[in-house]
């Protein structure tokens, strides 16, 4: 017999399996992870139990799945309470591709915005640093020299790092995405002799990465405070905090191609 799908079975997958996901989500590095493998292998023990005729066994399980009615609820209180708040907030529906896309360029706002904060507080204090923005090509060999942190982007960290003294203020800061990755991290220095002399080893290692790869690195120099770019070879100095930040939103902020977007391209077509 021909199965009739309607266009209300279609949207009612469509949704179950959104709630799914975001179920998933939700208990993803949690405990809650290992309990529901465990409720997995008693429903395939179960299965498998009344599949071979153990009936003892089977009826064992069975009873320790009914009491599991009960007692789910309690077992994942932690995950339930955060599902109702993130419904109550209107975050359950923020995994759809335009709430994603809006939040991430939210996320680079912040970075670009942090690191346009920090570095005139280093310059005017004449604390160096060495500030790496992965882009297309993986430094995973650069970061492997240093201490790794894999820790959300904020401004107040990526200060502290550079602060003398600090275990971490020698050597570069690697930023992937809106991550720091890891920090002390050590730069292949520039072999070029046309560099200027009175540029320190910071703006040559700065200069020596971007001739090995596509990454952008904004370096703050500890004699003159200046503020310079590096990127493929060339090292733009000195830039004011508005140039800098027009710098970062140009060659560094990933387009977005959000749901408005998509919008006005179709009206100008």
């Amino acid at each position: 017999m021909p199965v009739n799908i309607s266009l209300l079975d279609i949207f009612d997958i469509i949704l179950t399996s959104f709630i799914l996901y975001n179920i998933l989500l939700l208990i993803k590095d949690t405990p809650a992870v290992q309990l529901t493998k465990g409720l997995v292998i008693l429903f395939i023990l179960s299965f498998l139990t009344n599949w071979f005729g153990f009936r003892t066994i089977n009826w064992l399980i069975k009873g320790f799945m009914t009491m599991l009615v009960v007692a789910i609820p309690i077992i994942f209180q932690p995950e339930l309470r955060r599902l109702l708040l993130k419904m109550g907030k209107g975050g359950f529906f923020m995994n759809l591709p335009f709430f994603q896309q809006e939040e991430e360029n939210k996320k680079w706002e912040e970075l670009i915005n942090g690191i346009v904060m920090v570095t005139p507080m280093l310059s005017a204090e004449r604390i160096g640093a060495l500030i790496v923005l992965e882009r297309e090509v993986k430094l995973q060999d650069i970061l492997e020299t240093g201490i790794t942190l894999n820790s959300d982007f904020s401004s107040e960290l990526l200060y502290s790092i550079f602060i003398p003294n600090s275990p971490l203020h020698d050597g570069a800061v690697i930023i992937r995405g809106n991550r720091i990755m890891s920090a002390n991290c050590i730069l292949p220095l520039t072999k070029r002799n046309d560099i200027k002399k009175y540029l320190g080893t910071r703006h040559r290692a700065a200069i020596g990465l971007s001739e090995n790869s596509d990454a952008l690195i904004v370096v703050v120099s500890e004699e003159r405070g200046t503020i310079s770019v590096a990127i493929d070879g060339r090292l733009t100095r000195p830039l004011k905090p508005q140039l800098l930040k027009k710098f970062l939103q140009n060659l560094y902020r990933p387009k977005s191609f959000g749901f408005f977007e998509i919008m006005k391209k179709g009206k100008k077509k």
